[in-house]
C-alpha cells in the first residue's frame, strides 16, 4: 500500500461512516423528518448538515466505492480525482441552485457546501502531494529497520 492508497481508502471510510451516522436518531437530529430526496428534509447531521435517504446513501456508496478503488493505485488516483471534482461540482450546485427548484434534488445548505467544497480540495491535494509508491510506514516495515 501506498500512502496515496492509504488517504483514499481513509477518506472512503469517513464517507461511509457519515453517510451511517445520517440516519441514527440522536447524531441526526429531526430524524422523524428525513426525506428519501429533495430539499424537503429537516434531518440535520450533528444537528448542522442537512441530509436526506438519497444524500446518506450516496455517501455510503461513494465511500465504499472508495475504499475498494484504493485497493489498487490506479483505483486511488481516480478516486480522489474523480471524486474530489465531483464533490467540487457538488458544493458549487448547492450555492448556485436556489432551495425549491426543479433541479433541488438534494437538501444541501450552506454547511453542507463548504464541507463539499472542502473535501472535494482535500481529496485533490491528497492526490497530487501524496507519494505513489510504498515507504517504509506504508509497506508495514519498521522505521528502524527490521527486527
Amino acid at each position: 500500500m501506498t500512502p496515496l492508497q492509504d488517504a483514499g481508502a481513509v477518506i472512503g471510510l469517513v464517507f461511509v461512516l457519515v453517510g451511517a451516522l445520517g440516519f441514527l436518531p440522536g447524531i441526526t437530529t429531526g430524524i422523524g423528518s428525513l426525506e428519501i430526496a429533495g430539499s424537503g428534509s429537516e434531518a440535520m447531521l450533528f444537528g448542522i448538515f442537512q441530509v436526506s435517504v438519497l444524500l446518506n446513501l450516496l455517501h455510503i456508496g461513494i465511500g465504499a466505492i472508495g475504499m475498494l478503488m484504493s485497493w489498487f493505485l490506479r483505483g486511488a488516483i481516480w478516486f480522489l480525482t474523480v471524486g474530489g471534482i465531483a464533490y467540487l461540482a457538488l458544493g458549487v450546485y448547492g450555492l448556485l441552485v436556489p432551495d425549491g427548484h426543479v433541479a433541488d434534488f438534494v437538501p444541501l445548505n450552506l454547511a453542507d457546501d463548504i464541507l463539499h467544497l472542502a473535501s472535494g480540495v482535500v481529496m485533490l491535494v491528497l492526490m497530487l502531494t501524496l507519494p505513489r509508491h510504498p515507504t517504509p510506514h506504508s509497506s508495514g516495515e519498521h522505521i528502524l529497520g527490521p527486527s
